[in-house]
């Protein structure tokens, strides 16, 4: 990390705030606003770290927002992320050599290899230097944040959790959210579908508590292995080694069998317990919503190590953009030769942050046969990571670039039908809040790879529509209608919501021809002409299931909160704010500098 600030310091890419400042609240708040700065604005280092609460000063600062950017991601990887996707396209398409010139050239490439692989040392490494065993395990010496005032408690947010299968022959490195209960005790929350999950149940089932080690800090680049989506039993740490021509150099934790690189800056190592679990959260997550309370598996803490000059790196989550917008751009690059191994004729995908990634994919293809688009749908939904994807739209090769959203749009409104949309029911990530049961719930695929013929409705005034609407709907408040030039406008209707949304469309029907897409998004906390956090709403909001409604050419979506009206019997999560008082503390101390229009924007 000490080498990694130096790094971002040479090219202008750090900040450094020296003001005392609040593990709870403040400094995650100050990292939240940040990120949404144009071009991610700075990595941020906060050299003067307190806990109010127990009255501690930290020795080390804490580091966050390292990812935030895409030049610091290329200097993090240190080469261009293309470069990375083209050398995993060669060698998934290596071929036999026919002549002696071709052999040299593959045993070249056939050697650089070998240091892809971890190598395990002897003896203690860096992050060994201090310990802490028995009863001076104290999670609390560690400067973890709070980073949202309904949080179950302090987060470690940039963990890297090494697992093993029980019977030691697969390894895992994975990043989850654990959360800090007391001084020994901290809570894993690795999804059912996750692979430290499936290890987990194989000590459960044969009633064996589980080691695992974590690590924080060191080589950014095992932060983000650690959320490299590679096949399972694969070891993640294969792609630092790919990444950066050199091994992942590794020691053996003190008391548990796993091994760790020897220059992270801390190991929390433990055992987790197999036959109870704790109640998890609530969290305010990467979807923009507090993730609820929910039964985990929890670790009892045997060891703490760290380094003697350390750094405390960690990242922030809630409503987009986030850091974890330019790691998702990287990753996305990376594997994309992974995914066109089923399906080749894929030509381009983009998952946009404000859909929070897995809510939305946008993928460009290349169109042979009638269905073509359909099994597509079929393919990533059945794939890895992919399958956790709500909502899907395939366009043909020619379609405009998948991040120019303005000209995207229009070319897929212009070719839309209800025709053209597909509803089907598969698994969903824990996060999803918006499903009838969890896990599982409808998704949305379209194909716009075939142009539809649609004549273009008869347009009126927002303020004539909203009129002829109130009239039909009296709880409606406000109307604004986006890609008037196409033909399948978006009409978006703020709403007090007294009835089941399905009742408000049918009200409407007879507005279809004025009316093409009508999307129902709740008054309170949203802004019908803020088109970046709508789809954000949206995406969130809706299983297509049960909340997409069709009428001839008219199509409605139900993008309110979810309660008893809509036979919705799960708790509805709240939003992820930031606090009031925190935020006008820290303008009055003149350290919060994000301009209001910037918060307002994206309802902070």
């Amino acid at each position: 990390m000490k080498k990694t600030i130096q790094l971002l310091e040479k090219y202008n890419e750090v900040r450094f705030i020296d003001d005392e400042l609040d593990i709870y609240l403040e400094i995650p708040h100050l990292a939240y606003a940040e990120v949404k700065k144009k071009d991610g604005g700075y990595a941020l280092v906060f050299t003067n770290v307190v806990d109010r609460k127990s009255g501690t000063k930290f020795e080390e600062p804490i580091v966050m927002n390292v990812f935030s950017s895409y030049k610091r991601c290329e200097i993090l990887f240190g080469r261009t992320i293309e470069s990375i996707s083209e050398e995993i396209t060669k060698l998934l398409h290596m071929k036999p050599p026919s002549g002696f010139g071709e052999k040299i050239s593959m045993a070249k490439e056939l050697f650089s290899l070998k240091n892809i692989f971890p190598k395990r040392l002897k003896g203690e490494g860096e992050c060994q230097q201090v310990k802490y065993l028995d009863e001076d395990v104290d999670l609390y010496k560690l400067p973890v944040l709070t980073t949202w005032e309904q949080d179950g408690g302090p987060f470690i947010t940039m963990g890297q959790v090494y697992t093993q299968s029980f019977d030691g022959e697969m390894v895992n490195l994975g990043m989850y959210r654990l959360q800090v209960y007391d001084k020994n005790t901290l809570g894993m929350h690795w999804q059912v579908h996750k692979d430290s999950s499936h290890f987990f149940d194989q000590y459960q089932k044969a009633g064996k508590k589980m080691p695992v080690s974590i690590a924080i800090g060191g080589n950014p680049l095992y932060t983000w292995c650690a959320t490299a989506p590679l096949p399972y039993g694969v070891n993640e740490l294969l792609m630092y080694g790919l990444i950066t021509k050199k091994p992942a150099r590794l020691v053996k934790s003190l008391t548990t069998p796993l091994y760790i690189p020897q220059d992270v800056d801390y190991v929390i190592e433990g055992w987790v317990e197999t036959q109870t679990l704790k109640t998890e959260g609530p969290f305010g997550d990467h979807t923009g919503y507090y993730t609820l309370k929910e039964p985990y598996p929890y670790m009892n803490v045997s060891a703490i190590t760290m380094k003697k000059e350390r750094a405390f790196l960690a990242t922030v989550v809630g409503k987009p953009p986030l850091e974890d917008k330019y790691m998702g751009w990287a990753t996305g690059k990376i594997f994309f030769p992974l995914l066109k191994t089923t399906t080749p004729d894929l030509i381009d995908y983009h998952m946009p942050e404000n859909a929070g990634f897995h809510n939305l994919i946008l993928a460009k293809m290349k169109p042979l046969y009638k269905g073509h688009a359909k099994q597509f749908m079929h393919a990533f939904w059945g794939v890895g990571q992919m399958s956790f994807v709500k909502h899907a739209i395939f366009l043909d090769e020619f379609a405009p670039r998948l991040e120019n959203y303005e000209a995207l749009t229009t070319y897929i409104l212009n070719r839309f039908s209800p025709k053209s949309m597909f509803i089907s029911e598969g698994i969903l990530d824990a996060l999803d809040h918006s499903s009838p049961e969890s896990l599982v719930g409808g998704k949305l695929g379209i194909d716009a790879t075939i142009a539809h013929k649609v004549e273009a409705p008869h347009l009126l005034g927002d303020k004539e529509l909203l009129t002829y609407v109130k009239e039909l709907i009296p709880e409606v408040q406000d109307l604004h209608q986006f890609m008037r030039r196409t033909k399948n406008p978006i009409t978006v209707i703020s709403i007090n919501k007294t009835k089941n949304l399905k009742k408000c469309f049918d009200n409407i029907i007879n507005l279809s021809t004025n009316i093409r897409i009508v999307i129902f998004i709740d008054a309170e906390n949203n802004d019908i002409e803020n088109s970046y956090m709508t789809l954000w709403r949206v995406s969130n909001n809706i299983d297509a299931q049960r909340d997409i409604f069709v009428s001839g050419l008219m199509v409605g979506i139900d993008a309110t909160n979810k309660n008893a009206l809509d036979n919705f019997d799960r708790e509805w999560p709240d939003d992820v704010e930031c606090t009031p008082h925190i935020v006008e503390s820290l303008k009055n101390r003149g350290i919060w500098d994000l301009d209001e229009s910037i918060y307002k924007r994206y309802q902070l």
